[in-house]
């Protein structure tokens, strides 16, 4: 599979502080990334940097591929403000395609359709009109994940997706990620806390932490010394 980002000894820091020292690791297309570790260990500073919005201090992040920054849709973490946007769900998913509008001031047909495609690939078409800020911490994800796939149809970032979900929303979020991976062939970087959930689902594994880190298959996680702490309990 060819390289999508290939990223080589990058360091950034944060405050003048180090919090990303000599990090090496490579996304292909079709990859299924999930980047975990403790809080401060870099994890929304390296997002920054895949998404083109802080400079590392050292290194390279490179695209491949034919990969261009708009090819890439975004799932942030949300904000108390950001759930009580007061917007349609459609003009929430809409709003996916600003990049890809240039100079035009107005969206065109195409982006109209686009939205209502990842409307009805997400499940949502029922509540296209009603405002955003009406829904349930899961329909609002939906609603975001729709609208990164109107941003980049060939690698999603999601920063912890299921943050506040109740467990069976979450696993219903999870197993939607998964399809558009797998049955749709999108590379997927998602950042979280949810080590075990990361196994479960993800190909590959960047683990963080303020020492070191770790990057590999998720069966090379597993038996590496860091993985071992986390899953010495299971067979």
């Amino acid at each position: 599979m060819e390289a999508l980002l290939t990223c080589e000894n990058l360091s950034f820091s944060y405050e003048n502080t180090g919090v990303l020292r000599h990090l090496s690791f490579q996304v292909c297309e079709g990859d299924y990334l999930c980047i975990v570790g403790e809080n401060g260990s870099g994890k929304s500073t390296l997002v920054k940097g895949l998404l083109g919005l802080k400079s590392p201090a050292e290194g390279t992040i490179r695209r491949g591929g034919g990969l261009r920054a708009n090819d890439i849709g975004y799932l942030p973490q949300q904000t108390p403000a950001q759930k009580d946007f007061p917007a349609s769900v459609f003009e929430v998913v809409l709003s996916g395609r600003l990049n890809s509008r240039g100079f035009r001031p107005f969206y065109a047909k195409e982006d109209k359709m686009i939205a209502h495609d990842n409307i009805r690939r997400l499940g949502i078409e029922s509540l296209m009109n009603r405002s955003y800020r009406d829904l349930s911490g899961g329909q609002q994800q939906r609603v975001l994940l729709a609208r990164a796939l109107c941003a980049g149809r060939r690698l999603i970032l999601l920063d912890e997706p299921v943050t506040g979900l109740d467990p069976i929303v979450t696993e219903e979020m999870y197993r939607l990620i998964s399809e558009l991976n797998h049955q749709e062939g999108i590379t997927i970087i998602m950042v979280s806390h949810d080590i075990a959930a990361a196994v479960k689902y993800a190909d590959h594994i960047l683990h963080l932490n303020r020492t070191s880190s770790f990057f590999g298959t998720t069966e090379e996680y597993r038996v590496s010394p860091v993985g071992r702490m986390f899953f010495a309990g299971e067979p």
